[in-house]
């Protein structure tokens, strides 16, 4: 395919092609990570995409913008640095149809770089005209430009996503919406007066340093009970998140697999064990973070 470049596009593309250079490539300079397609075109990724997926992207993004594609250049090897076999890099010019989420407007048009898999004819996918859903970022200073947060955060648009979409977008720009966790902090599991009796605090550490916590209570030939308390109060009252809620997605996504042996407070071996097995029983019950289009961060 061949394109009749203006000097104007010339120059807009030496410096996007810079940009995909600089440290951080993934979503902060514009292009992705090169790595292997998740999904073999933008139609599939829209499809298989899981909660964690859209959950991950939307988290990631300050602008999740409809648009559709009015133009693309394929960019040559040598200015597309780190891009995977198999894949194009494009410059895509696309027209704003809405923004669905994000702090302040966008003009009516729209550029940013996106890398995609090529066709079973190792041809470049036509996309103009393709309404797509973009996961960006801003470009600081350059009104217009869009950042990508990875490499499959352009989705075919379809009423389906769009209504996916919009509960977790809601609940992000909330307010009320939980914090990241970034570690376990503390646990300590505390035998009661009967047999079979036990209490355990799990103590999470969050990106903004709120306070956020899982209470297991085991009774005598009961259930195990467990919560999850966001805020400075322990709520005994506590109940697991609701499936595919972020809440759900901030636990089931972040908790490491396994209890960190430096975080077990407990001395006595058997209160020990008993906060690990309380841990796993949590993670048993918050199921895995399944992916299909993105990866862990």
């Amino acid at each position: 395919m061949r394109y009749l470049l203006n000097e104007k596009l010339i120059k807009k593309l030496r410096t996007l092609s810079a940009l995909a250079v600089l440290p951080c490539a993934l979503g902060v300079a514009g292009a992705p990570v090169a790595a292997q397609p998740l999904a073999s075109s933008i139609d599939e990724a829209s499809q298989i995409a899981t909660y964690a997926d859209l959950a991950t992207l939307s988290d990631q993004s300050e602008q999740v913008v409809k648009v559709q594609i009015r133009r693309q250049t394929a960019l040559k090897p040598e200015r597309a640095p780190g891009l995977a076999p198999g894949f194009a890099r494009l410059y895509i010019e696309a027209n704003t149809i809405a923004v669905i989420s994000g702090k302040g407007g966008l003009p009516a048009a729209v550029t940013y770089l996106v890398d995609v898999p090529l066709d079973a004819k190792r041809k470049v996918p036509r996309l103009r005209g393709r309404e797509v859903v973009l996961f960006a970022r801003n470009v600081p200073g350059r009104l217009g430009e869009l950042q990508l947060v990875s490499e499959q955060a352009q989705l075919a648009f379809t009423p389906q996503l769009e209504a996916r979409l919009r509960p977790i977008l809601t609940e992000l720009v909330s307010g009320k919406a939980p914090p990241r966790i970034t570690a376990i902090s503390d646990a300590l599991a505390v035998p009661g007066t009967l047999v079979g009796e036990s209490e355990t605090q799990i103590f999470l550490a969050t990106t903004n340093r709120s306070p956020a916590s899982l209470s297991i209570l085991r009774r005598p030939s009961q259930r195990p009970e467990w919560g999850v308390s966001w805020g400075e109060i322990i709520d005994s009252a506590a109940r697991p998140p609701a499936p595919e809620s972020i809440g759900w997605f901030r636990l089931a996504c972040s908790l490491p697999r396994q209890l960190p042996s430096n975080a077990n407070l407990a001395r006595d071996a058997a209160a020990r064990r008993l906060a690990m097995a309380d841990y796993g029983y949590v993670l048993e019950q918050l199921g895995p973070c399944e992916r299909r289009i993105t990866r862990a961060e």
